[in-house]
């Protein structure tokens, strides 16, 4: 329970932070939908490191794919459903998505042995 919540508040923080160096890049009118991003991605990467926890310690790989694998089809659902069903701008919508998830997974390793 410790590492979880560790993960989200780290997870938080730097999706905050690279929000912010995005929203610096794209301007002020891409703050809502990278807000938006950053909330579908922390749930995803939530999903996901408790995933990768479950399955930890039997099979290591199994989870690193499988978290992998959850990455990948939430970030292709969300370029969908970002543009079509909400309207968001196709550009800071993906990228964000992609970059939340990435900078994330960088300190789900630490935290899995916790």
């Amino acid at each position: 329970m410790k590492a979880t919540a560790l993960y989200v508040l780290s997870a938080a923080a730097m999706i905050a932070v690279a929000g912010v160096l995005l929203a610096l890049g794209f301007g002020p009118g891409a703050r809502p939908v990278l807000v938006t991003t950053g909330l579908v991605a922390l749930a995803v990467q939530v999903v996901a490191f408790l995933v990768a926890r479950a399955l930890t310690a039997r099979h290591l790989w199994v989870a690193w794919g499988a978290g992998s694998l959850l990455r990948l089809v939430a970030l292709v659902a969300y370029a969908f459903l970002a543009v079509k069903v909400l309207a968001l701008p196709m550009v800071p919508a993906v990228l964000g998505m992609a970059v939340f998830l990435f900078v994330t997974t960088l300190i789900e390793p630490l935290l899995l042995r916790l």
